[in-house]
């Protein structure tokens, strides 16, 4: 476990670092606009649009993380939330930061 542990450790605080990267303020003078012609502030506002839905995916990873490293807290890690199976081996070397069940996480 303590291998396992270190490894999501390692992936929280890179994704912390990717996350506070993105989510900078826009340098000064950044002009964020849609405009009719595409120029730099159309450009940048598509940007920003985009960096927004990568910080949820970061944030959201982060959380899957946090709820992994519980889990091994408790002791109940490699046990789905949902049904209460065990999450596959496979799965967890995969996806260490797994807490449904193949079949849980297939049905959304």
């Amino acid at each position: 476990m303590d291998e396992i542990r270190r490894t999501l450790l390692d992936r929280r605080l890179q994704l912390t670092a990717d996350l506070e990267r993105l989510t900078e303020p826009p340098s000064e003078g950044a002009a964020i606009s849609f405009g009719k012609r595409v120029g730099d502030g159309t450009t940048e506002a598509v940007e920003r649009l985009s960096t927004t839905a990568t910080a949820r995916s970061i944030t959201a990873s982060i959380a899957d993380i946090d709820r992994a490293l519980e889990k091994i807290e408790s002791g109940t890690y490699g046990t789905c939330d949902k049904c209460g199976a065990e999450i596959g081996s496979a799965r967890l070397q995969g996806r260490p930061e797994s807490s449904l069940c193949l079949t849980c996480a297939g049905r959304g």
